[in-house]
């Protein structure tokens, strides 16, 4: 089984616009309510694709309990924990001339709500996936990836992390199976501009070097770079299209990858997988369908 974790999922608001004016009263084409989160993107596109998965994490108010009703319909199993108090934050995506995005910050996490994820946590096997996604809420401390990671080393759980700066480093040390950064993540992880594809090599085999297993670094039109726990070094281009909406275009990525590696523990056709849905998602106005991703995988 596959877990995504999402500590602060959301209600993704996205309105459609010819042109944003601040400071006017501006009118939207088209609005659309889709379930956000980097956890829940993962989810969605697994499930796209056929992949068994439980979405986990914190839901709270009347705006949790849409977000429940949203994955459900397309068939995602969850089981999350419901917060006393608070409401699942709803976020704002202004698609005009250029994309704006207003982000709430969420419902307050206590020390009581973690015992209980740790907890589910706890039950997984050798035999799980687990994907660590996305932000961490100011309640609760920011180390809490590396805390996980921790508790469930002995289990020889395989964790993927996508994730940036500091939040990632700290995770090295217990060997995530997977993480995914873009080309300029991977660059600010180290203080440096990378110009080439060899320069993205040599830093994403310094991540290497500090314990990751598999390094999947997304360049966006221009493909990605794999570096596997084998040794070898992967490349792809990605299709052409249109970019309609980026949110949820590396989450679809992580998604394609750990589906085409359930296939047949093939990194190469993982890869092609990986870069077929992060494309058809960003070509998209939601999460890609399986036919859209079918689609591209064709041309790669």
């Amino acid at each position: 089984m596959i877990y995504t974790v999402t500590f602060n999922p959301a209600l993704d608001y996205v309105m459609l616009l010819d042109k944003f004016e601040s400071g006017e009263v501006n009118r939207s084409k088209e609005e659309f309510l889709n379930p956000g989160g980097k956890g829940i993107n993962v989810s969605m596109m697994l499930s796209e694709l056929g992949v068994d998965n439980t979405a986990i994490g914190y839901i709270a108010g009347f705006t949790g309990e849409e977000l429940i009703k949203k994955l459900k319909k397309r068939n995602i199993k969850t089981d999350f924990i419901t917060l006393k108090e608070g409401m699942t934050r709803i976020n704002v995506k202004l698609k005009a001339d250029i994309e704006s995005e207003i982000n709430a910050g969420g419902p307050n996490i206590t020390k009581e709500d973690l015992n209980l994820l740790m907890s589910k946590l706890d039950k997984l096997s050798d035999k799980d996936i687990l994907v660590l996604a996305g932000s961490i809420p100011s309640s609760v401390n920011d180390d809490i990836y590396e805390q996980i990671m921790k508790r469930l080393n002995e289990k020889k759980v395989n964790i993927a992390v996508d994730a940036t700066n500091e939040l990632l480093l700290n995770v090295l040390k217990y060997s995530p199976f997977l993480i995914k950064p873009n080309h300029h993540e991977l660059g600010e992880l180290f203080n440096v501009r990378l110009k080439t594809e060899e320069d993205i090599i040599t830093y994403a085999k310094k991540l290497q070097d500090m314990g990751a297993r598999n390094i999947l670094v997304s360049m966006a039109g221009d493909g990605a770079i794999l570096l596997t726990e084998k040794g070898e070094i992967l490349k792809s281009t990605s299709p052409k299209g249109k970019v309609i909406n980026s949110v949820g275009a590396g989450d679809s990525m992580v998604a394609g990858f750990l589906a085409g590696y359930l296939k047949n523990k093939d990194y190469y056709e993982a890869l092609k997988l990986g870069i077929a849905s992060g494309s058809a998602s960003a070509f998209s106005e939601s999460i890609a369908t399986k036919k859209d991703v079918d689609a591209l995988l064709k041309l790669l």
